[in-house]
């Protein structure tokens, strides 16, 4: 195709020149008589020749672009910032025993998350409305997800991050509705979902599935975050008489082995119930619950689950019960428990409990109790405690006031007890671990130790 040069000229190639006007289509034209046919008609105008109606055009333009720029400046994609990384460096193993002394190494902010998270070389921490992975020896941030929402909760499950964000719902009725599942060695995001999580929420997990606790409505989730159950008052009711009972409120939540218990309060019961259903199976707004009973008394506290055994404390009659996955009473067993530990229920519906190989350890405010991993029997009791164990170097650790006591499992008696400096922190602590690295959860700051 030729170009436009000065005076009238088109290049034509490489190294060649020509020009040519009027004169020259006729000087080359054959010879002869030329024929001239007169215009049949005129030419037809466009009709957005008109001023007006470019004047409209150019309108209608602008418009489009100022909607598109307030559709960016709005989305979520607009708020939402995300910082990737390699999967970091492989963290040094942890030591064959508990060390002697342990110092802090660093700490950072850690609202949302009520325990610590440390997976694929990563730990991770959760504030505001950000979420990072960080080296586990340094503390330094290796990738970040960040939005403008305020975060609800951060929890592990299925070597995934699953953070949780408050947002107002399409029937304004606020809650924590916004989750996304985060991959811990990079930050990659790996799925995203609208949910109906009640403000306050927190993440239980039964070792398939997740599920969200609130005081009207429980949600399950498999590792897509596809809802696989819901239970309670169902916002977008589909099925009329699908859930068992109307009207009730939620107590405290656990979850093992596929199943989810809760302890109910409704209207007519003489009691508090406790209804232990699947976290999947069949519809998913119409659960099937394995069974339902009405407890002896009110004010229960759903303790653990493990297997087929399900722990409620009885604050007024002082006992722990456990039960079936029939709903049958297999033992009960005397509580010695300040009555100020059992007043109340736990923050998020979720009681302070952690799980090892052995035992499950309930942490009730003052003290931590040893319960069986086989069928939730106490086997023993330490006193003066600041949070449940878990076992790091090959060995039971359990907070206690100024620092951490190293224990035998089989009978809870003291090996030998470290000095940790918290600054001044005395409340609760929630321990984790990652190779030689000990966490403590102190309120709202992570601390990593070594």
């Amino acid at each position: 195709m030729s170009e436009p040069d000065d005076g009238g000229r088109h290049r034509l190639g490489a190294g060649s020149e020509t020009s040519f006007g009027v004169e020259d289509v006729l000087a080359n034209a054959p010879q002869g008589p030329v024929t001239r046919h007169a215009a049949t008609s005129k030419p037809r105008s466009s009709p957005w020749n008109r001023k007006r109606d470019k004047v409209l055009a150019g309108v209608i333009t602008v418009a489009f672009l100022l909607a598109g720029s307030l559709v960016w400046a709005t989305s979520d994609t607009r708020a939402t910032t995300s910082d990737v990384a390699v999967a970091g460096p492989d963290v040094p193993p942890a030591p064959d025993v508990v060390p002697g002394s342990l110092t802090e190494i660093w700490q950072a902010p850690s609202a949302a998350a009520p325990v610590p998270i440390a997976d694929a070389n990563t730990v991770v921490t959760a504030d505001g409305g950000e979420v990072a992975g960080r080296d586990p020896i340094s503390g330094q941030i290796r990738w970040k997800y960040s939005r403008d929402l305020q975060l609800c909760t951060v929890a592990a499950a299925w070597s995934k991050v699953n953070a949780v964000y408050a947002h107002d719902g399409v029937d304004g009725l606020s809650g924590c509705s916004e989750v996304t599942q985060l991959d811990p060695a990079t930050g990659r995001r790996t799925a995203q979902r609208n949910g109906d999580a009640e403000l306050g929420t927190r993440l239980v997990s039964d070792g398939s599935h997740v599920t969200t606790t609130g005081k009207k409505l429980l949600n399950s989730w498999r590792d897509d975050l596809v809802k696989s159950m819901e239970y309670g008052e169902v916002r977008t009711l589909v099925k009329p008489n699908a859930q068992p009972r109307t009207g009730c409120t939620f107590g405290s939540v656990a979850a093992a082995s596929g199943n989810v218990g809760v302890i109910e309060r409704c209207p007519g019961d003489d009691g508090d119930r406790l209804t232990v259903f699947k976290s999947s199976g069949g519809e998913a707004d119409e659960p099937k619950p394995l069974f339902s009973a009405v407890l002896a008394g009110r004010s229960a506290k759903l303790v653990a689950m493990a297997g087929e055994s399900t722990a409620v404390a009885l604050p007024e009659q002082q006992l722990l019960v456990v039960y079936g996955i029939d709903g049958t009473e297999r033992a009960a067993y005397p509580l010695d428990l300040p009555a100020s530990d059992l007043a109340e229920d736990p923050p998020g519906g979720v009681e302070t409990t952690s799980v090892t190989g052995s035992a499950v350890y309930w942490f009730t405010g003052t003290k931590t109790l040893a319960l069986s991993i086989e069928d939730l029997t106490p086997k023993w009791t330490l006193d003066s405690a600041a949070g449940p164990g878990i076992t790091f170097a090959n060995q039971l650790v359990i907070p206690i006031k100024g620092g951490l006591a190293v224990l035998n499992e089989e009978d809870g008696s003291t090996i030998r007890t470290i000095g940790v400096d918290r600054r001044g922190y005395a409340g609760p602590v929630q321990l984790g671990t990652i190779g030689p690295v000990l966490l403590e959860q102190r309120g709202d700051t992570l601390a990593a130790l070594r």
